[in-house]
């Protein structure tokens, strides 16, 4: 283990650790995301700021170049076409730093994730019911 690797208490301490550009991008995507996903918890998993509702929602991160938005594959899946001008893996999306964050886009993916998790936990109760 590289014995110098941050571990992050909180998102603000996540935050906290970037410059004032990048600090003030995380801010307002979190914000959104607060928004859009009210009754989320934050924490961070993966040394990654996390959303959770039912399960994590989305995943976020700033690199050198991008912020790293982390959807699941369905988050990816689901807006494949609004999000075909980005770089995105199976379930990683990357927005490059210095080009307007999509925020609209963002709040989209996170009301589907929330819907998304939300389903499957009704679907858990139900069978548990049975």
């Amino acid at each position: 283990m590289d014995g110098n690797k941050t571990t992050y208490e909180s998102i603000d301490h996540y935050i906290s650790t970037f410059p004032p550009d990048i600090q003030e991008i995380l801010e307002t995507i979190r914000q959104v995301i607060r928004e859009a996903a009210p009754e989320a918890t934050e924490k961070i998993s993966y040394q990654m700021p996390t959303f959770a509702q039912q399960g994590n929602v989305v995943h976020f991160a700033a690199f050198k170049n991008h912020i790293g938005f982390y959807p699941a594959p369905s988050g990816i899946e689901e807006f494949e076409q609004e999000l075909a001008p980005y770089k995105a893996g199976k379930g990683t999306i990357q927005f490059p730093i210095g080009q307007p964050m999509p925020m609209e886009l963002i709040a989209k993916i996170v009301k589907f994730r929330v819907a998304e998790n939300l389903a499957k936990a009704e679907q858990k109760a139900a069978k548990k019911k049975k």
